[in-house]
């Protein structure tokens, strides 16, 4: 226990750590190696609380290019994300990780609404409790429901998980020569534009001090390191 340096973290991931090769859907085997990353962080003792979004099931921004009024084309999305969130949790239970899945909408036949408290409390007795919902409005990304959420439930670090190993100046999968940051300052993540989250999110972080991590989800190991405060990812602070 001694080793870790975050007792507490809020894991945001993009609906697309849920998605097959194809980018959409659910698909039940990536699921399962999903809860899998997420276990072996919980047995190390950490309280885990997870926002993921819902990119592999609906992108509002679709809608609204057809003329969709945004906060019907938002609330759809954070349905979405409802419904990845008990995928989620069918894989961490049936791997033994008790959970709960709390939304931010009322659905109270298949969740619980969110309540602060209670939500911390079930990480306080080693459940892992997935957000859903976003934060229940519309015009904010499951981004910023991240950050306010891992406020709110007294996270130690928000650790956004993608597919990429942390923040470059450019897009690395286009530009061979984009450069990877170790380390960023909140002002530079967002005077850079550098887009690894929204400046509603970033802001938040920054006003109320709270660590970022960026970090490569599907590299091995890359969370145990995240939560004992070894150099992955890109880490963003004052």
């Amino acid at each position: 226990m001694n080793e870790i340096k975050y007792r507490r973290i809020l894991l945001k991931l993009g609906g697309e750590a849920l998605a097959g090769p194809s980018g959409f859907g659910i698909d039940p085997t990536q699921a399962e190696i999903l809860a899998r990353k997420v276990k072996r962080v919980h047995d190390m003792g950490v309280e885990v609380a997870i926002v993921i979004g819902a990119g592999n099931l609906w992108r509002g921004k679709q809608g609204l290019e057809h003329g969709m009024e945004q906060t019907r084309a938002d609330h759809m999305g954070m349905l979405a994300t409802v419904m990845n969130a008990l995928a989620l949790q069918d894989a961490l239970e049936r791997i033994g990780v008790v959970t709960r899945v709390q939304t931010a909408i009322e659905m109270r036949a298949i969740a619980e609404p969110y309540i602060r408290g209670r939500a911390i409390r079930h990480m306080e007795k080693g459940r892992v409790v997935i957000l859903g919902a976003g934060t229940g409005n519309p015009y904010f990304t499951t981004d910023t429901a991240g950050a306010l959420r891992a406020m709110e439930v007294d996270a130690e670090v928000l650790i956004k998980a993608t597919k990429v190993d942390g923040i470059y100046d450019g897009d690395p999968q286009k530009d061979p020569n984009a450069k990877r940051y170790d380390r960023l300052t909140y002002i530079e993540a967002i005077s850079k534009r550098l887009g690894v989250m929204d400046s509603t999110a970033m802001t938040l972080c920054m006003d109320h001090d709270l660590p970022i991590i960026v970090l490569n989800l599907w590299q091995e190991g890359s969370l145990e390191k995240a939560v004992r405060g070894e150099p992955v990812g890109t880490l963003v602070t004052h």
